[in-house]
């Protein structure tokens, strides 16, 4: 079936197949027979996407059954009493799918906990004596899992996320260049918020324009962090919800666009603007972190463990004077806002060829916030070409 024209950057058929014939090879090599997952937002449902290129979205649970040997079954948000097949697998929208179901199930209505549960459970029917993968166990309900241990008694129940992963995170070609056309669509959104910044706006109201230009070239969800201050008491970035600040001249403003593009890649843009001219105090805080992203790149080698980046990195900013890193500075991106490998202690993955891995050092020292926020590409040798292309530097506005 020929796919809608109302689908935005569908990825090709070629690439839905290379993923399902790596999670098939992944089942084959753990001995497991079929998959469940679940998903319910589009920041951190990357499993869903990846299997089907259709986001789950607004906190509804979208599951599916993944048979090794089969095409899926996929229950979502949906009429009661919805069970339709799909000829050949797909409706135009969804793709290697055998059967969809619907039922109005909400996590604000705890007693419809069961409805997805028992529409699932039908395609779950032939594994009742199998061994049932698990994916994305931290988003997973509790009341799916429940349900499925309880009405699949003689089934194995195991957690495949971590080889899942091993997989996923690695970006084909065709994978590798929508994350490109997202962080060029960040460069653009960029632009326009620092073009329209001025004095006696609101933090949300210049975050907006750089929503707007998202919006209007392809992105469907993504978070605007941002917060203006006066040198001297930085403020980190934050959402809407704190977001009243009027900017005077002066100040400082941070914004970070982590969307997603064209297609469904994320990535993420970070920069600092001035309403009027940086202090050289600024500029060389600035000059410092570039330093720092520039070690961190040359530690981002395929094979390098994850807790040596971080322990490596943390010794260079204490050995210059700076705060050590206890949050995230750098991780993977894809369908996920973060994705494996997280660039800290506690992570097993370590760096590999053809991952998408985000960079922004970040810290406070002297009454500045000081950062830089850019994607690479992970090759053969290291990171390759920054994606972005806006420039590297404290933008100066003259107001």
């Amino acid at each position: 079936m020929a796919l809608s024209e109302r689908k935005n950057t569908p990825v090709s058929d070629a690439e839905l197949n290379r993923r399902w014939a790596l999670a098939r090879g992944v089942m084959e090599e753990n001995k497991v027979d079929v998959l469940l997952m679940q998903n319910n937002n589009d920041h951190m449902g990357g499993y869903v996407r990846w299997f089907t290129d259709v986001p789950a979205t607004n906190g509804y649970p979208v599951s599916i059954v993944f048979p090794r040997d089969g095409q899926m079954s996929l229950v979502r948000q949906g009429p009661f009493g919805l069970a339709r097949e799909l000829p050949g697998g797909s409706d135009g929208v969804l793709r290697g799918v055998a059967k969809l179901y619907g039922t109005p199930s909400y996590a604000s209505a705890p007693y419809t906990r069961d409805y997805d549960p028992e529409l699932l459970i039908e395609a779950l029917r032939p594994y009742a004596k199998a061994t049932i993968g698990l994916l994305g166990t931290y988003q997973m309900s509790f009341a799916l899992v429940d349900y499925m241990k309880r009405h699949l008694p003689e089934a194995k129940f195991v957690d495949l996320s971590e080889e899942i992963d091993m997989v996923k995170v690695i970006k084909s070609p065709e994978e590798m260049e929508l994350c490109i056309r997202t962080a060029h669509v960040q460069d653009g959104a960029m632009k326009a918020a620092f073009d329209a910044l001025r004095p006696g706006m609101t933090d949300s109201e210049v975050a907006a324009v750089a929503q707007l230009y998202c919006h209007q070239h392809g992105t469907e969800m993504g978070i605007y962090l941002c917060a203006s201050w006066t040198p001297g008491t930085p403020s980190h970035f934050g959402g809407w919800h704190v977001g009243s600040r009027v900017m005077q001249k002066g100040d400082v403003f941070s914004l970070l666009v982590e969307t997603n593009g064209p297609g469904g890649m994320y990535c993420e843009l970070g920069r600092n603007a001035v309403l009027g001219r940086a202090s050289q105090a600024m500029k060389d805080e600035h000059a410092f972190t570039l330093e720092a992203r520039r070690f961190t790149n040359a530690l981002l080698q395929p094979g390098t463990k994850c807790s040596d980046i971080w322990n490596e990195y943390n010794a260079f900013m204490v050995r210059n004077g700076r705060p050590p890193e206890s949050r995230l500075y750098c991780h993977g991106q894809g369908y996920d806002l973060v994705e494996r490998p997280l660039i800290r202690k506690d992570e097993s993955m370590t760096i590999q060829k053809d991952m998408n891995i985000v960079v922004h050092p970040t810290y406070q020292k002297d009454g500045l916030l000081s950062w830089v926020c850019d994607n690479y590409p992970i090759t053969a040798n290291g990171p390759g070409a920054r994606m972005h292309e806006f420039p590297e530097e404290i933008v100066e506005l003259d107001v």
